[in-house]
């Protein structure tokens, strides 16, 4: 999960930023969404097995599009 806050006013250019992303190899399934203020949260599904070295993670953003730092967390699912 990808959690980014745009500095007042860019959320839509930040959630432009995020849907030009692309990742490789692309998630089986990506969700992008948007909250107050200015806030973008993208999850991402990857099939077993996991890819090598792990799933791949969006980059961050221009620093001058942000509030603050990127938030990522890494979940496992639960049988």
């Amino acid at each position: 999960m990808w959690e980014a806050r745009a500095a007042a006013g860019r959320g839509g250019e930040l959630l432009d930023w995020v849907r030009a992303q692309r990742l490789s190899p692309a998630p089986s399934r990506r969700e992008t969404f948007t909250a107050e203020p200015d806030r973008v949260l993208v999850i991402t599904w990857y099939g077993e097995p996991e890819p090598v070295g792990g799933p791949p993670e969006l980059p961050d953003p221009p620093a001058g599009l942000l509030h603050r730092p990127v938030h990522r967390w890494r979940f496992t699912p639960v049988g």
